[in-house]
């Protein structure tokens, strides 16, 4: 039993040089609000993006009709989705109303899936903290991925008002956004994203984010 004890201790031991030597470890809290940044923007790109920025409508009712919306979904980001879904009717050329009494069609928005999806894999040695040696270890990790995955599918049923008749539904609109984190001997780390200008974490170098030139479209009076 004496060995063994002394056996862990070598080990524990190596194993602390070696990290001392590669590097430090800290504890950073990912987030002080109910969703990180960096899903909140997976959400709102992939939303964005779900819906196409052609001349011609995708939807079977002609632009300038006065509609209204309605979003079925299990989460509670369908608001989100409403307001861009509202933004984007609004530049097809449709009115968008708030009460059905003004509105000629009802737009139903089912939402399948809204959210984020978060999975890794991890080659290395996990943290320990034993009551055999007096001391915790960090995580040493030889290859460590966190990928992140922000999804939407949804489609829209339209029906006339006030009569109720249904008059077609869209195929389904769908998009993704992705934001990975990589880590290789314990301390080289790196992100690929194709998210427009994410946050940047723990860098010395960071510039801060100049705000963009802002430019509004006037409509043309006919």
């Amino acid at each position: 039993m004496k060995s063994i004890i002394n056996a862990l201790k070598i080990m524990a031991l190596s194993t602390a040089s070696l990290a001392a030597l590669t590097g430090c470890t800290t504890t950073q809290k990912s987030t002080q609000s109910p969703r990180t940044v960096i899903e909140q923007l997976l959400i709102s790109e992939a939303a964005i993006r779900s819906l196409p920025r052609q001349t011609e409508s995708p939807l079977p009712i002609p632009p300038g009709s006065n509609v209204v919306l309605n979003t079925s979904a299990l989460t509670t980001d369908q608001t989100l989705l409403l307001q861009i879904l509202t933004g984007w009717m609004g530049q097809q050329g449709y009115l968008v109303q708030k009460d059905e009494k003004n509105a000629t069609y009802r737009v139903d928005v089912i939402v399948g899936a809204l959210g984020t999806e978060l999975a890794g894999s991890f080659i290395g040695m996990p943290p320990i903290q034993s009551v055999l040696i007096p001391f915790s270890l960090p995580e040493l990790s030889i290859y460590k991925s966190q990928n992140q995955t922000g999804y939407i599918k949804f489609h829209m049923n339209i029906f006339e008002i006030p009569a109720g008749k249904f008059v077609g539904s869209t195929s389904d609109f769908r998009a993704d956004s992705y934001y990975n984190n990589y880590t290789v001997l314990f301390a080289i780390s790196f992100t690929s994203t194709d998210l427009v200008s994410p946050p940047q974490l723990g860098t010395l170098l960071r510039k801060p984010l100049k705000a963009p030139n802002i430019q509004t479209e006037e409509l043309v009076k006919p």
